[in-house]
């Protein structure tokens, strides 16, 4: 048996298409393009990747994308005042900081300092807040592009049994609402969950989201599951990798996603759609 795959890649190259038309034609009817402010403070490797990336992304569609590189020791108060800058900028519809963030800054206080009209990664307790109450309005992106991964798929989560491993605040716990919403019921296993392997064993859907290699095992799994594994990790022969181990994983379960090639390009353009969204709100 070989899983089927999810291709997170054709679906969000499909998205991005059809998003581009939907600005070309807003931009058409006499608005300015959709502005997005995106931050990185310091030099890590990986987050200049991911924000080059959305950079490039935003390029694609037609979405302005204005570029903020801080040097690793700005401060609390001057990311803060930039963020009021940007919350009171006619030219910025959405506003995106690239976390982590180093130590010294106070991670909650800078996304609480953003406008929640322009959070477009829905992680203001506001955005969330609608989430849980099930009102929507931007939410956030992972969780986001893997609802619609799985609604393009058919792979329906209503009656069904989920279980997502990891309770994080930027995958987690806003993925458990988005189920909740959905019509699943949902368990959330984070390290105090004991046995994993118990909840892994009875679920219809796994979430694998905990950033940790092969945190469930695979002879866990069964022919009848969904993985969906939001995990990225290099190895040291430069190949990339999920949380769980693709290759044997897929030899007994249902469906996988990939990675790369799953979660992650449909994470970038449910930012991209998030974005067009905050301008419409704004406009």
């Amino acid at each position: 048996m070989t899983a089927s795959l999810i291709d997170g890649r054709a679906l969000a190259s499909c998205r991005r298409e059809e998003l581009k038309q939907h600005v070309h034609d807003y931009v058409q009817q006499g608005h300015r393009a959709p502005g997005l402010a995106v931050v990185l403070i310091g030099h890590d490797p990986a987050s200049s990747i991911y924000v080059n990336n959305k950079r490039k992304a935003c390029a694609d569609v037609g979405i302005t994308s204005h570029s903020y590189d801080l040097p690793v020791l700005t401060t609390q108060e001057q990311l803060l005042q930039l963020i009021t800058d940007l919350n009171e900028s006619d030219e910025v519809d959405g506003i995106l900081i690239q976390l982590p963030l180093p130590k010294h800054i106070n991670e909650m206080q800078v996304i609480e300092h953003i406008k929640p009209e322009k959070d477009v990664d829905g992680f203001h307790p506001y955005n969330l807040g609608r989430l849980a109450q099930r009102n929507p309005l931007l939410r956030p992106c992972t969780p986001l592009g893997i609802m619609n991964l799985l609604e393009h798929y058919q792979l329906d989560v209503k009656g069904k049994h989920a279980v997502i491993v990891g309770a994080s605040n930027i995958v987690g716990r806003p993925m458990s609402l988005e189920l909740l919403l959905a019509g699943a019921t949902v368990t959330v296993c984070h390290r105090f969950s004991q046995p994993l392997q118990k909840y892994v064993e009875i679920a219809d859907f796994v979430i694998v989201a905990a950033g940790k290699m092969d945190v469930i095992h695979v002879d866990w799994l069964n022919k009848d599951q969904v993985i969906i594994d939001v995990g990225m990790h290099r190895l040291s022969n430069g190949r990339i990798r999920g949380d769980v181990d693709y290759n044997k994983a897929a030899s007994k379960v249902a469906w996988i996603t990939p990675v790369p090639g799953g979660v992650g390009p449909m994470t970038i353009v449910s930012l991209l759609e998030n974005t067009f969204k905050a301008a419409q709100l704004h406009k």
